[in-house]
């Protein structure tokens, strides 16, 4: 989706239509960016960025606090999109997805038709733009999506030969997870285009930049990469990861990111109507190492509360000392039955009665931002844990 936050913002307030729109903190606070419009951006505005720089860039832009259940709503109108093309789709915030639109083709046409189809339906149903990249794996479609935007369709050549001419001319940073750390190592050993890492062998870029991270680029150099759609359909695990747009160091926004992807997992999981049994972190740093951890919940859960902490107990538990590229939270192990109370001598366990409470204070707040939308939400202290039950 192209500057999606503030692109709802746009649609549902014609005021701000054709305004430098910047979605955040006001600049008169501590704060950032979280994204902002095209004619901010302009201006030099980016998420990420602290607010008061944004100001002082663009003193003329309209500063909008973020309305999270309204972007989380015509996020979920646009996966029902998906899913008339696709079963197979795997989303990566409330944004950004890929879909394997291979089987589709007796129905749809090609995978070129059916993103044009996909764009032009949340165009005229949403009133919303998104840019698309069409290729024979993720990598590359994910690279094509970012090259037009806003509003465009970029189709990725399939011949290996005609893949690695594409990729050549393309700047380093293009590579989906070279921040801005990398891409300055790289640019200073005179690697500034992906054409230089086709070029280099994997012997030098390892001694500069470790040899995991030079093989990975390497492989991604040429277009190379392995990986399917991982969808949540299966059964098996329901995700949401978010990939900085430059390198955080900061430990306290990665963790505020953390704590929101929780809560949005655990909408998925209510809306599933499955409880889950384990909570999962995903790390990725500057040098492209991952970091995965999980942890069982003290009882099967689907609520806000039990999966911010969850969230916030691992993350404090495994510090990391490098940028973070990529955060992830994920649930696995789920059933489709409420957890029984087990039976006490000494009558109600406590702790049954509050994850009671909890889950039923989160399905009541889902059926509130069902009907009315908004800003309607859970409050939660600052530093992460449930400010109700």
């Amino acid at each position: 989706m192209d500057a999606f936050f503030a692109s709802v913002e746009q649609r549902d307030r014609p005021e701000l239509r054709g305004k430098p729109v910047i979605v955040g903190a006001p600049p008169d606070r501590r704060g950032v960016v979280s994204t902002c419009s095209y004619e901010a951006r302009r201006f030099g505005v980016h998420s990420a960025m602290p607010s008061r720089e944004a100001y002082r860039l663009c003193p003329d832009g309209v500063f909008v606090p973020p309305d999270m259940d309204r972007y989380m709503a015509a996020s979920a109108e646009v996966f029902r999109i998906f899913d008339r093309y696709t079963p197979l789709v795997e989303g990566l915030s409330c944004d950004e997805a890929f879909l394997d639109v291979s089987g589709g083709a007796k129905l749809f046409g090609d995978a070129v038709g059916i993103a044009r189809r996909i764009r032009g339906d949340i165009a005229r149903e949403l009133h919303l733009t998104a840019s698309v990249g069409v290729a024979t794996n993720k990598f590359l479609a994910k690279l094509a999506s970012d090259l037009n935007k806003p509003d465009g369709l970029t189709v990725v050549p399939v011949s290996p030969g005609e893949i690695v001419r594409f990729l050549a001319p393309l700047p380093v940073w293009s590579i989906f997870g070279v921040g801005k750390v990398l891409g300055e190592a790289l640019k200073a050993h005179g690697a500034s285009t992906i054409g230089d890492i086709q070029r280099l062998d994997a012997g030098t870029l390892g001694r500069w930049i470790g040899d995991n991270a030079a093989l990975s680029l390497k492989a991604l150099a040429v277009g190379i990469d392995g990986r399917g759609v991982e969808t949540a359909r299966d059964g098996k695990s329901i995700s949401r990861e978010h990939t900085f747009d430059t390198d955080e160091r900061d430990p306290a926004r990665v963790r505020a990111t953390l704590l929101d992807l929780a809560s949005d997992v655990s909408r998925q999981v209510r809306a599933a109507g499955v409880w889950a049994g384990t909570a999962h972190l995903k790390l990725r740093t500057d040098d492209f190492h991952t970091t995965t951890r999980q942890k069982p919940f003290p009882r099967a859960s689907c609520d806000d509360f039990s999966f911010r902490d969850a969230a916030g107990s691992l993350f404090d538990a495994n510090p990391v000392f490098r940028p973070v590229r990529l955060v992830g939270f994920g649930t696995s192990g789920f059933s489709t039955s409420a957890p029984a109370e087990e039976p006490s001598l000494f009558g109600p366990d406590p702790e049954s009665e509050k994850a009671e409470k909890r889950e039923a204070l989160s399905r009541a707040m889902d059926e509130v931002r069902s009907r009315f939308g908004g800003s309607a939400g859970l409050f939660f202290a600052a530093d992460g844990s449930g400010g109700a039950p």
